[in-house]
């Protein structure tokens, strides 16, 4: 006998997902009352934005539309690399911006000539880094959990000589991290690793090993756990 598929489940209207669209509302006043920290992280994240605004500028990105920075993250861009953002960006890099408290601000690095870092639409992340010093792509609508590392280098080589003769020549590999995936608090991906689309990677994993689509995986090393459950489509049924 087959098993059901669990219904999909109820929104909780008490969860709210974003700021109200208008700050002279109901919704907004309502906000205010029950949680007065909110109010006050959306008056910083406007005080913040022509700071953040001049960040981006200086490194020749051009701001996304729907862009919400909550503090100013670092941006590390060398000149000659490739450094793009899509719309619906959403960084939280100050500490009482998410309950998970970030260890630092988010740092965005590209390292060297010819590097590419891709960030599609709808990208989310809380404290934590991306440092690319070959190829790190990432899809649209990846969240990424607080205080996570992306890299796709060694940063340095593994034989002492070589180590001690040229520091900062690690290995690299490219990284690539497709649409809807979601990456669990303090989890660390590494060069050379393509996580397939909508997968989600649990809480303190270390990824070291590609990860197919549609799966839970977690652990050190993180290794497939079980196909994420069926949504009301059918989509990635077991």
């Amino acid at each position: 006998m087959s098993e059901k598929t669990p219904p999909a489940p109820v929104p909780n209207p008490e969860h709210d997902v974003a700021p109200p669209p208008a700050m002279l509302s109901a919704q907004a006043l309502h906000m205010a009352l029950d949680t007065p920290w909110k109010v006050r992280l959306e008056l910083r994240r406007m005080l913040c934005l022509p700071a953040a605004r001049l960040v981006f500028a200086l490194a020749g990105i051009s701001w996304g539309r729907g862009w919400r920075l909550y503090g100013v993250p670092i941006v590390q861009k060398h000149r000659r690399s490739t450094l793009t953002i899509g719309d619906r960006l959403e960084l939280r890099s100050i500490p009482h911006s998410n309950a998970l408290g970030p260890f630092h601000a988010v740092i965005l690095s590209t390292r060297r000539p010819g590097t590419r870092l891709v960030i599609g639409r709808g990208f989310g992340m809380t404290g934590g880094t991306i440092c690319a010093e070959e190829s790190i792509t990432i899809g649209d609508d990846v969240w990424v959990g607080g205080n996570c590392t992306i890299t796709d280098t060694d940063f340095h080589p593994l034989d002492l000589a070589t180590r001690l003769a040229r520091p900062l020549d690690g290995a690299t590999a490219p990284v690539s991290i497709e649409d809807g995936v979601f990456i669990g608090m303090q989890s660390l991906i590494l060069k050379g690793v393509t996580i397939g689309a909508h997968s989600v990677i649990g809480a303190g994993s270390v990824v070291t090993r590609d990860i197919p689509s549609g799966v839970i995986a977690g652990g050190n090393p993180a290794r497939v756990i079980r196909p994420l459950m069926a949504d009301h489509s059918g989509e990635n049924e077991p």
